[in-house]
Parts: C-alpha cells; structure tokens; sequence
C-alpha cells in the first residue's frame, strides 16, 4: 500500500521526473537520501514502471490519430489479434472493453495513406477480424500520462 509520502513523491515524479533527489524530498518534505530510497523500492514494486520524454507527435511527423475499434469473430482469435497489436508500432494502445466492438485502439500515423494502410490491410487480414470502425481524431483538448491521484 501506499502511504502519504508515497503519493507525494509519485504525484511530483509525474511533473518533474528530471529534477534532483534533493528537490524533490524538498518538495514532500523528505531528505535527498529518503526520497531517492522510497522512489528506488517503489520502482522495484513496479508502481513507477519507467520515466518518458513526452513528445509532440506532429514535430516528429505522426500528426494523425484514431481511434479504431475492432470485433472478433470468436474469443478464440484472441492470442492471433494481440499478438498482431504488439507488433505494430503504429498502435500506441489497446483496450479490452464493454460493448458492440471487443477492443478499441489508439493509433498514431503520418496521414491518412498510412492510416488506410493499417486499418485496410494489416487490421482487417489478422485472423478473426470481422469489423473496424475507424474515428479520426480532429483535435485533442486533454491528453495527459498524468494519473488522478488526489482524488
């Protein structure tokens, strides 16, 4: 579990994983060494999986993105249809949910050429795929890797 000091470490991590051990124990109250000794074993719990520089996606030429949901012809095409997603690296995410479609993607590409090409020829020949539906996103008003932890 985790305590007050956990929370807060992590919260800070969220918006200035570059900074010091000494500035961030100044943030929470915390020595350098007493931060750097909680942020080591909640890395080893895997509670902070990893750190990420945040890229703009249009300055590296990915200025398209979709949401592509996906239905299954049988439960059975599973393994194949995953097994596909994770290796392609236009698919930034996939999500297993409720509803008419079994899974939904977030992908990102350099326009709608390569948009075509992932959806028509490469989504729609995995084994099982009987349907995508294809959303293109015309703006994105919030996106952030940052988790609601005061709530």
């Amino acid at each position: 579990m985790l305590d007050s000091n956990d929370l807060k470490l992590i919260s800070k991590l969220m918006d200035y994983a570059r900074t010091t051990w000494a500035e961030l124990g100044a943030m929470v109250g915390l020595s350098a060494p007493a931060a750097a000794e909680r942020v080591r074993k909640l890395e080893e719990r895997n509670v902070i999986r990893g750190y990420a520089a945040i890229l703009d996606p249009e300055a590296v030429g990915l200025g398209l993105a979709a949401f592509v949901s996906v239905t299954l012809e049988h439960p059975r095409h599973r393994r194949g249809f995953l097994q596909a997603v994770a290796n392609t690296p236009a698919i930034q995410e996939c999500h297993h949910i409720a509803g008419d479609e079994d899974y939904i993607l977030k992908v990102r590409c350099t326009g709608t050429r390569q948009l075509e090409e992932l959806v028509s020829n490469k989504l729609k020949s995995i084994e099982g795929v009987t349907k995508t539906k294809t959303t293109v996103i015309l703006s994105t008003v919030k996106e952030t890797p940052r988790l609601p932890l005061e709530q």
